[in-house]
């Protein structure tokens, strides 16, 4: 918020009411002809209260189904949705056959990857960029 005033007699009373007025710091700057006062509404700091102390509730996770006939026949936890249920498994044939193919362990390391497929090289970029990132770590540019 700007207050301008021009540089006439009681310019000084007019400040100090404004800033009074304020209560807040103040960032005062002389022009040629007005004087232009900024000053901003900080928030109070928190007050920290004697009130009594809240026990704060233990949250609590999602049920886990142990029932083996359902586990095998359904994929649990894939709904969500407040309501409704989880879906059934289909037989293998009516899903693609990549799906089959996916590396579901760990990533293969750079050495088991061909020099030749651009998977190496995304890889390679990769290990790369941490290399970078660890050695200046902490470093002011």
């Amino acid at each position: 918020m700007s207050v301008f005033t021009t540089a006439t007699g009681g310019l000084q009373g007019m400040l100090g009411s404004v800033l009074k007025f304020t209560g807040m710091r103040s960032l005062l700057s002389v022009h040629d002809i007005s004087v232009r006062v900024h000053y901003r509404w900080y928030a109070k700091p928190a007050a920290k209260g004697k009130g009594k102390a809240t026990v704060k509730e233990v949250l609590k996770g999602p049920e886990v189904c142990k029932d083996p006939a359902l586990l095998t026949t359904h994929a649990m936890g894939v709904n969500i949705y407040k309501t409704g249920k989880d879906p059934e498994l289909k037989p293998d044939t009516e899903y693609p056959d990549w799906l089959f193919t996916l590396n579901l362990g760990p990533p293969k390391k750079l050495e088991e990857l061909d020099p030749e497929s651009l998977e190496y090289w995304r890889r390679l970029r990769k290990y790369h960029m941490w290399r970078h990132n660890r050695l200046h770590k902490g470093k002011t540019m």
